[in-house]
């Protein structure tokens, strides 16, 4: 029973490890997808999130082909608050294009950062925050899993940033260079049985010929204390690039720190194709330290703040 037990308390960290706090006991992804979760990190935690992909994509009216590789990364940083966020992230690709249509094809070699932008998240709204603390029910899968009303009000938190975008760079629009602002809104739901849906709605490269709006859905089913699978769609609208992108893949919790995953992306249209296989990795630093509390009688208050989502093993062996 005891081993049991122990094995409920990490599915529900694992499932849920966004729920009830900032800080979590395992390591809170933004991958394998590319939506970003409206928790943070927690303070004192440094995240590092990268992967590689391969690229291959077909243009049925340009008539060209391109083929390559590319790497995303992402460092954030848990900074003074719960609810704030700083990150970095940035998106390098490098690969071949050719034109069918020459009288000689030739590939034409590419590289730079699609993206490369620097912002801050903060958490505005946290509907768990007040929630009474709510012990799993040991005995009953039913009552574990039934449908809340609560889990449809989302956790809501904005992000503003800033674009770099070097001069001449083949992936963006023409005349492109320089800084430029983002901003999103990010929600995200929690629902019983192990279900997380992230929404994301973007505007990007605020003021520039390559102004566009995107949103990301994401879904995300956790079914054990390691395994995790997830599907997500994308929409990307500019006058420069318009396309849906699917997404579908999964993540292995390797350690409480470390997690890998894997997905492949597609599209529906041929004004180009697209094919994407990507593997990736996230690691943490952990440097957290709950805030002790005064008690008021002069002593240095050796008690711990309380999270309300770290509920410890020890309290279900009574």
């Amino acid at each position: 029973m005891r081993i049991l037990k122990s094995i409920l308390v990490l599915i529900l960290a694992f499932s849920f490890n966004s729920t009830y706090a900032q800080y979590t006991e395992v390591i809170n992804s933004n991958r394998p997808g590319v939506s970003k979760s409206a928790f943070s990190v927690g303070t004192g935690v440094v995240q590092f999130e990268t992967g590689a992909y391969t690229v291959k994509e077909e243009h049925a009216l340009a008539n060209y082909e391109v083929s390559g590789f590319g790497l995303d990364f992402a460092l954030r940083y848990g900074l003074l608050f719960e609810e704030l966020e700083l990150s970095l992230d940035g998106i390098y690709q490098n690969d071949n294009i050719t034109y069918n249509n020459a009288t000689i094809p030739l590939p034409d070699k590419r590289s730079n950062f699609k993206n490369f932008t620097l912002g801050a998240k903060y958490l505005v709204y946290d509907p768990y925050k007040n929630a009474g603390e709510e012990k799993p029910n040991l005995y009953s899968f039913h009552a574990n899993n039934k449908f809340s009303w609560k889990s449809l009000i989302p956790a809501v938190s904005i992000f503003a940033g800033a674009n770099f975008d070097a001069k001449d760079n083949p992936y963006t629009a023409p005349d492109i260079e320089g800084f430029s602002p983002k901003v999103m809104i990010a929600t995200q739901n929690n629902f019983n049985g192990g279900w997380v849906f992230v929404m994301n709605l973007i505007k990007d490269r605020i003021g520039t010929d390559q102004s566009d709006f995107q949103y990301i859905f994401t879904l995300t089913h956790s079914f054990t204390p390691q395994w995790v699978v997830f599907g997500e769609a994308q929409g990307i609208d500019s006058d420069f690039y318009a396309d849906n992108i699917f997404r579908f893949g999964g993540a292995y919790l390797w350690t409480k720190n470390f997690q890998l995953d894997a997905n492949l992306a597609f599209n529906t249209k041929d004004t180009p194709t697209v094919l994407n296989i990507a593997f990736g990795a996230s690691y943490r630093l952990d440097f957290h330290q709950d805030k002790k509390i005064d008690n008021g009688n002069g002593s240095d208050g050796n008690f711990k703040k309380k999270k309300k989502k770290e509920k410890k093993i020890d309290d279900f062996d009574s």
